[in-house]
């Protein structure tokens, strides 16, 4: 486990030097496979799929079904995961550290944590000081993990540009490693914000079709997820199938 995990995270941090790819969010076994198969060169959790395929929403995870659900998937693929581990499954510095602590002995060669708690964006010393401590664990471990710091911001209440960078900036400052602003996808702030966090890599969320990938990879981005959004097309299709099997006697 230890020599295949060490080699994942090396491939991983590879991927971040040079060009861009895209990393895609599955939720189950069958989609890390497929996903596999089809020829991407790393993963991401969602989670959103994961709530959801637990019949929760969004957030309502609890740190230990978080915990193996990235289990779940370190074991099912030979690629690179990448946690979406939400605010960290904790308010303070320190329980994030714990957390993230346990989130690399998952297996993971990358961990998210975001500046929103669920129900407020932290102050930006709380943060950067969040952040800090989510690098001091990963350090600590002696573990070749990822950090990705997500500023939140623009998606829950549009905040300004400059604003997002500011948290971003310091974010990098305070060890991530990745960078990464769901939502924000116009050409010109995603090249400013590349310009800003550079040499580091920057995230980008394909949000809706209209996001193109050679679009933003022009002005320097690295890397491309998408999020919740395979799992919400899966479901919003289940749900269509099902209700015409319902209401009109035939699948759609």
């Amino acid at each position: 486990m230890n020599q295949e995990a060490s080699a994942r995270r090396a491939a991983f941090r590879q991927l971040h030097e040079s060009g861009h790819f895209i990393i895609p969010n599955p939720w189950d076994i069958g989609g890390v496979r497929r996903l596999e198969k089809w020829g991407f060169k790393a993963l991401a959790s969602t989670s959103a799929g994961a709530a959801w395929a637990l019949g929760k929403q969004d957030g309502e995870l609890s740190l230990t079904e978080a915990l193996e659900h990235l289990r779940l998937l370190c074991a099912a693929t030979d690629l690179p995961v990448n946690a979406d581990f939400e605010a960290g499954f904790a308010d303070s510095p320190e329980g994030v550290a714990a957390n993230v602590a346990l989130a690399v002995d998952t297996g993971v060669a990358g961990v998210s944590i975001e500046d929103w708690s669920g129900e407020q964006i932290y102050p930006l010393s709380l943060a950067v000081e969040r952040i800090a401590a989510a690098r001091a664990a990963i350090d600590a471990s002696g573990q070749d993990v990822l950090l990705v710091g997500r500023s939140e911001g623009f998606r829950i209440h549009k905040a300004p540009i400059a604003e997002t960078i500011a948290r971003l900036t310091a974010y990098s400052a305070a060890g991530a490693d990745v960078l990464y602003a769901p939502w924000v996808v116009d050409v010109d702030e995603v090249a400013a914000i590349v310009a800003a966090v550079a040499p580091k890599p920057l995230n980008v969320l394909l949000h809706h079709p209209g996001v193109q990938v050679g679009e933003l990879a022009a002005v320097g981005v690295r890397r491309f997820s998408v999020g919740a959004r395979l799992a919400s097309y899966a479901w919003a299709a289940f749900e269509a199938a099902a209700i015409s099997v319902r209401d009109e006697g035939h699948l759609p």
